[in-house]
């Protein structure tokens, strides 16, 4: 089922130089028919050269390995494990190459996580047709580029830090667990694995001393990371 394409024929081959001064693009989405648009947009800049598509985390990896583009445009939700917790790893294996996040994650907490990881740029799908070139355009400068309506969300709801010495994922975490939803229902929003879900879990518990779901419920209500009512907020 892979759909996985290189316009070179060598993948992995090192291919570090911009022909001219256009600005080369990896395309990472896990759906055809997406990458088949954001495609035909991308072309239609004179100036842009989309020089392979990748439809999951390792092969985005890969093919930045392979050919060094100078922006890949990443999905964050794709098979082969977490497009957010790759970034940094792919960061360092190609400091010159800059991210930016496709996504239809609107809540604030994505974009913070994706941004301090490391990538410059994030988008939503339903607005791709109007920010992804500009996006793109900036991150190829080295300068970031975050949808208004969700950095204007951002700049109105700061984070409140995290308590009690809990890292910002571990209080998303600590939320849905809050709000009832199961290791699984976690792993899925969160896009992590069940394993990780459950670590973190553990490491909560631990941190906080509190061992059942009713104490954490009133932890989170207590510091207000959920409303009374247990409605998902978002």
């Amino acid at each position: 089922m892979t759909t996985d394409q290189s316009t070179n024929p060598a993948d992995d081959g090192a291919q570090t130089e911009d022909v001219g001064n256009s600005i080369r693009i990896i395309l990472a989405d896990d759906h055809a028919v997406v990458r088949s648009g954001l495609r035909m947009l991308l072309d239609s800049e004179g100036d842009f050269e989309v020089v392979a598509e990748a439809s999951d985390v390792d092969s985005a990896r890969r093919y930045v390995r392979g050919h060094h583009p100078k922006v890949l445009i990443l999905d964050l939700n794709m098979p082969g494990g977490s497009s957010l917790e790759a970034i940094p790893a792919i960061r360092k294996e190609s400091p010159d190459t800059q991210i930016v996040v496709l996504t239809m994650q609107q809540e604030p907490a994505f974009a913070r996580e994706a941004l301090s990881a490391g990538a410059l740029g994030y988008v939503l799908k339903e607005a791709a047709d109007d920010e992804l070139v500009e996006a793109v355009r900036r991150a190829a400068a080295g300068e970031s580029y975050l949808n208004p309506r969700l950095g204007a969300r951002i700049a109105a709801e700061p984070p409140p830090g995290p308590p009690d010495d809990l890292s910002d994922r571990e209080v998303d975490v600590l939320r849905l667990i809050a709000l009832g939803h199961t290791n699984a229902e976690i792993a899925e929003q969160l896009y992590l694995s069940v394993r990780t879900v459950e670590t973190h879990r553990s490491h909560i518990q631990q941190k906080l001393r509190l061992s059942t779901r009713a104490e954490l419920v009133g932890y989170a209500l207590e510091r207000g990371l959920i409303k009374a009512g247990g409605d998902h907020s978002g």
